[in-house]
């Protein structure tokens, strides 16, 4: 005879969390605190249509973009974000711009024109790309003390949040000014990304199929990146 035994799952605590697999710690101070004690700072870029600048535009843009390389004794990273372009929202005020117009001419252009931009996303992938620089502070920039401790793996950040975060301040704030300035050469618009939008970022690239309006309390940091399953 052979005994079978039940198993009641109902029981059983599920400890994990998704959150404890990211490799953030927490986002404040217009930084990202990663789990092993370094942080980073992210500028968003503007784009420029290089294809339609003459070939003097772009050669200046070529020679003061390798300058701006030059130019760095720190190291950055350059992450290009592609998405495909959700116009849902525009399509619908279309709709209800021509609902609401009464000229005729003018309410067959309206539709025409959706049909049109409709026609181009069902046909094309129209990606939306947005352009970022990260700039780093290592927690090996911390000392020897949080050296000793990352060597030996040990869990928790090397050293208390608030003294990482001062001295990546420190270390991060010229840097900023320096790629800032680069940029502003260079005629790109660019910006040091706030908490409240590195949250927001983040919260898409983990949640591409939530809607951003369920967000809340972004300013204060109290809905999680990752949304439950």
């Amino acid at each position: 005879m052979t005994a079978h035994m039940a198993l009641d799952t109902s029981k059983i605590a599920i400890r994990g969390s998704t959150q404890d697999h990211l490799e953030i710690e927490d986002i404040t101070d217009n930084l990202l605190l990663l789990k092993d004690g370094s942080v980073a700072l992210v500028i968003q870029v503007a784009a420029v249509n290089f294809g339609l600048l003459s070939d003097q535009e772009q050669d200046a843009i070529i020679y003061a973009y390798a300058g701006f390389l030059n130019s760095l004794n720190f190291p950055i990273q350059i992450v290009i974000r592609s998405k495909r372009k959700d116009i849902t929202s525009y399509v619908a005020r279309l709709d209800k711009a021509e609902q609401a117009q009464i000229n005729p001419l003018l309410k067959n252009q309206i539709a025409r024109y959706r049909e049109f931009i409709s026609k181009i996303v069902k046909d094309n992938n129209v990606l939306d790309k947005k352009f970022y620089i990260l700039v780093p502070f290592s927690s090996l920039e911390l000392g020897a003390g949080a050296g000793v401790k990352l060597l030996t793996k040990q869990k928790g950040l090397p050293l208390p949040k608030e003294v990482i975060l001062d001295r990546a301040k420190t270390a991060l704030k010229p840097k900023a000014e320096h790629v800032l300035r680069q940029l502003a050469s260079l005629g790109l618009k660019a910006k040091q990304l706030t908490t409240s939008e590195l949250v927001e970022v983040f919260f898409e690239i983990y949640n591409p199929n939530v809607d951003k309006s369920s967000m809340t309390n972004v300013g204060s940091y109290t809905t999680p990146i990752v949304s439950k399953i």
